[in-house]
């Protein structure tokens, strides 16, 4: 099962997110990585396939720093474990990510869509596909959480996901349907999600 992490507060977010990360190893995962909202409001992405260690070598290489940002350590339904397939994914303006945990069933015509709609799609994965249907609707003019909403309206399957995104400074939007599991936690001025 997929691992899902989210923080935001007043804290450097990337040791809170790898100790999360790292409570979750135990589920078995092919890759992982983690999005974070940097100080000049850029969303930066690492990614590597294997385990955390790998994707501590890759933070010490480039590191992040910021205070909210979202993790994932993932396990392969939709495509080759590999860099290209690990989560997050990024919409294509790059100002959007996904992690996800659950299986898209219809995206194979969702994939289509998209494309037909002339957006690249850069994985095999299914999650990757929820970030160009939630970037879809913020070009229509929703705000983040009508977008999740609206694009969860085209979702079939069992799934939950986090979605972080530039233009909503410092928010996570979370969705769930079925049974994949997803957690919010309030602290004292940091908020939390995890899966």
């Amino acid at each position: 099962m997929c691992g899902i992490v989210g923080y935001i507060g007043g804290g450097e977010v990337v040791p809170v997110i790898m100790e999360g990360l790292r409570r979750l190893e135990y589920r078995g995962y092919d890759s992982a990585g983690l999005a974070v909202v940097n100080g000049s409001g850029e969303l930066e992405v690492r990614r590597a396939p294997g385990k955390l260690r790998e994707l501590d070598r890759v933070l010490g290489e480039a590191p992040l720093s910021g205070t909210y940002g979202i993790g994932h350590t993932r396990w392969a339904t939709h495509g080759a474990p590999n860099e290209r397939n690990a989560h997050p994914h990024r919409d294509c303006t790059g100002r959007l990510v996904v992690v996800h945990n659950g299986i898209i069933e219809n995206y194979r015509e969702l994939r289509k869509s998209i494309e037909d709609a002339g957006r690249a799609v850069e994985s095999e994965t299914d999650t990757e596909l929820i970030a160009h249907l939630v970037e879809m609707e913020l070009a229509a003019g929703r705000d983040l959480f009508a977008a999740v909403r609206a694009a969860c309206a085209r979702l079939v399957g069992s799934y939950a996901f986090g979605c972080l995104s530039t233009q909503a400074p410092s928010q996570i939007i979370a969705a769930k349907n079925g049974g994949s599991p997803i957690i919010l936690g309030l602290g004292e001025k940091e908020s939390f999600l995890a899966s």
